[in-house]
């Protein structure tokens, strides 16, 4: 008997060892998961990813005073009390990636919304909105379906469960449905997207990244010379952050070659001198461009920005501010060209 035990005990310990260290399918707990926790839902094809703490950037005093100062603040009320969703409590994370072929016209995609809701109350509301909403079955959960247009696909979405509603196109969602029931691995099984998600700043509010196709911007060099010095990327990543009163932005363009992350500097920079007409017209957009900086390194290239809340506040002012109206004489002018 000492042996058999001693077997079983052996694979059971096996079993959770290899549990722990593998990346499950487990459904992320609203209130309690974390942003990596979001990507476990997604198929292995998938091609590019992000996503947003939504619940942290709620909690900034700029998304509390946008909520307030904002002129639908009514129907902000309205859908909380229809709903009973309140967006600065309730909801935590929006994750959202790209599947399979994205170098088609119209790529499949899913996105899933962690968070607190009654699903009555939001059924409800949806309904009243768009009227009956036509219906399936896919594995045992109700597929909501919404027909897609010429040129787009359907769209469907699903509650997923207590803490997750899931939407998309209905390949994509269909694909997700069998990593959350385990019936197909997940992203963290596709080695590409599994490099990549180690080189982002998942601490941000807002990360993502892409694993660009290859020979995707080969062709479209070959299309537009300009994008020439771009066409040796292999993936992209992005975060942006919210630090000491200024919006944090980075980007970086990833390519082993340290000659053609060079020539790729280059070349935003000189979009970026091309600014400085604009510049002289509003000072404010070269505020703006003052405040980006681009770097070349042996990997990749990066974009980077500090934008200070003062400058982002004198930005929204200018694009409220009315375009100022011509002198008299000008206005007489213009007239008489029009007639």
């Amino acid at each position: 008997m000492k042996k058999p035990l001693s077997l079983f005990l052996i694979v059971a310990l096996a079993c959770l060892l290899g549990a722990a260290c593998g990346k499950k399918a487990a459904s992320p707990q609203a209130g309690s998961a974390k942003g990596e926790d979001m990507l476990s839902l997604f198929p292995t094809d998938t091609r590019g990813l992000i996503v947003v703490d939504v619940h942290r950037i709620m909690l900034t005093e700029a998304a509390a005073k946008a909520i307030k100062d904002n002129e639908k603040n009514e129907k902000y009320l309205k859908f909380v009390q229809e709903t009973g969703i309140d967006p600065q409590k309730d909801v935590f994370y929006f994750a959202g990636a790209l599947t399979g072929d994205i170098s088609q016209k119209n790529p499949d995609g899913a996105a899933i919304i962690n968070l607190k809701y009654d699903q009555a109350k939001l059924l409800a509301m949806l309904q009243k909105e768009r009227g009956e909403i036509a219906t399936s079955d896919y594995n045992g959960l109700t597929v909501y379906q919404v027909p897609g247009g010429e040129d787009k696909k359907p769209f469907s979405g699903i509650f997923l469960d207590a803490s997750n509603i899931l939407a998309g196109s209905d390949a994509a969602v269909k694909k997700v449905v069998d990593v959350y029931q385990k019936k197909a691995d997940n992203v963290w099984k596709n080695p590409e997207v599994a490099a990549l998600l180690k080189g982002m700043n998942t601490s941000a509010m807002v990360w993502g990244g892409l694993a660009v196709p290859p020979d995707a911007l080969k062709q479209a060099s070959s299309q537009n010379p300009m994008l020439g010095a771009f066409s040796n990327i292999q993936s992209i990543l992005l975060s942006f952050d919210y630090k000491d009163a200024a919006l944090l932005m980075e980007i970086k363009a990833m390519c082993p070659d340290a000659a053609k992350n060079k020539d790729m500097a280059d070349a935003l920079n000189g979009f970026k001198a091309l600014g400085a007409g604009a510049a002289a017209k509003e000072p404010l957009v070269g505020e703006v461009l003052g405040k980006i900086e681009i770097a070349a390194g042996s990997d990749n290239v990066k974009i980077s920005a500090r934008i200070p809340d003062e400058l982002i506040e004198r930005l929204k002012e200018k694009s409220k501010a009315k375009p100022a109206e011509p002198p008299a004489g000008q206005q007489e002018e213009k007239k008489e060209g029009q007639d």
